[in-house]
């Protein structure tokens, strides 16, 4: 919205509309603006007050010589006042008519205000869908260029593939690993997790020389390839079952899914 009255503000249509320049269709839409947006209407009241401090600065006061002379020739004017005897004629049948049709007119013009109004208010409610939906575009183009750019590193040659099984404690868990050693990125795709307590989630580690490195935890519902962080020289990486117990996370429990990482030098 504040796109739009932007525009609407730099067309100038508001500025022609208060020294009565504008053409009907931008008075129907600078009217329209005025009666629907506040900071329209505001702005309006704003430019019409100036307007008439300037009409008052310009304005030349007339000389007193003037309302002198016209005073003096009311008093010395003798020619008496001719009273009007009232007519009691009856008003042309014409004249009706013509009332009638003035009323008509009018009711007719009226009318047509009414729908040229509901229109131009239809008008701007389908501009505010083609607003939003070149929004939606611009967000689907977003989601396909993401995907464009995973499936290029899925098909690099440089992207190693590694699958994920579950051991006895997770015999359903099957997720892939797509880690590319160039580009230093790692990404996970979640095909199946069996499903755990309200306290249990999944977690990714990665077994460096001395210690494991937490990688972050796996979102179940997200059925989609979702990023890790990257880390040089890992040796493996594992997914264990960590739980949260009274406000306590506990990431100990033995991994349910591992696998060896290739090394540069193989």
């Amino acid at each position: 919205m504040e796109k739009r009255l932007h525009t609407f503000f730099e067309s100038g249509v508001l500025d022609k509309y208060i020294l009565d320049e504008t053409s009907a269709s931008e008075c129907l839409k600078a009217e329209l603006y005025i009666d629907t947006y506040p900071e329209v209407k505001s702005e309006y009241l704003r430019l019409q007050s100036n307007l008439e401090i300037l009409a008052k600065a310009d304005a030349v006061e007339a000389p007193k010589f003037i309302l002198d002379a016209i005073l003096n020739n009311v008093e010395q004017d003798t020619n008496p006042v001719i009273q009007m005897n009232k007519s009691h004629r009856r008003t042309p049948w014409y004249s009706i008519a013509a009332s009638i049709v003035a009323l008509l007119f009018a009711g007719a013009s009226y009318m047509m205000y009414d729908q040229n109004q509901e229109l131009l208010i239809e008008n701007q409610a389908v501009v505010d869908e083609i607003f939003d939906l070149r929004s939606d575009i611009a967000i689907n183009n977003q989601k396909l260029d993401d995907l464009m750019l995973q499936f290029m590193k899925l098909n690099n040659p440089e992207t190693e593939k590694y699958v994920f099984r579950g051991n006895a404690r997770a015999k359903n868990l099957k997720t892939v690993a797509y880690i590319n050693t160039v580009d230093k990125t790692s990404m996970i795709d979640v095909v199946s997790l069996p499903q755990l307590g309200e306290d249990q989630f999944y977690e990714v580690w990665a077994q460096m020389e001395e210690d494991l490195v937490s990688l972050g935890i796996i979102d179940p519902s997200e059925r989609k390839m979702q990023a890790l962080p990257y880390m040089e020289n890992a040796l493996g990486l594992s997914i264990r079952i960590g739980s949260r117990k009274n406000g306590i996370t506990n990431s100990n429990e033995e991994p349910v899914a591992q696998i060896a990482l290739k090394s540069k030098n193989n």
